[in-house]
């Protein structure tokens, strides 16, 4: 449109929405002792912080992805949103993770565990992570 009154709004709209304080999980939703453990996986053997990085858990500058980066289809990213700007897939922001859990997890929702999604990163970047760090990894999330 012409004049744009929304690209000047944007950047304005994005830090608001990246202000907003993430729902903290119920109390004994998660182990404490196996999300630090976790959280070492995370930042560690893991590689996720490389894409969801600390304190916010998401890309800190441009944050999307196509499918081929992640392993999957473009299925559902041809049908998104993005899917018109060359189906990417953004990084989502971990914070608040649990409140998020009844449509599934992944950038679209496709995988019903948070187990299934770490062992398709697994698979996906060759982590060779051990079951045990898997499950400190599931807790970690749990605890955000």
């Amino acid at each position: 449109h012409d004049p744009d009154q929304v690209t000047s709004k944007l950047a304005p709209l994005h830090y608001y929405q990246l202000s907003l304080k993430a729902p903290k999980p119920p109390a004994g939703s998660f182990v404490r002792a196996a999300a630090k453990r976790g959280e070492a996986v995370f930042n560690g053997p893991g590689k996720r912080s490389e894409c969801h990085m600390p304190p916010l858990y998401t890309d800190a500058g441009y944050n999307a992805h196509t499918p081929a980066e992640m392993c999957i289809d473009s299925f559902q990213a041809d049908r998104g949103p993005t899917g018109a700007i060359g189906s990417t897939l953004v990084t989502p922001q971990l914070n608040g993770l649990g409140a998020r859990s009844k449509r599934g997890f992944f950038h679209d929702g496709r995988f019903p565990t948070l187990l299934n999604v770490i062992n398709h990163y697994d698979d996906c970047f060759n982590l060779s992570l051990s079951p045990g760090e898997k499950s400190d990894l599931v807790e970690f999330l749990k605890s955000l």
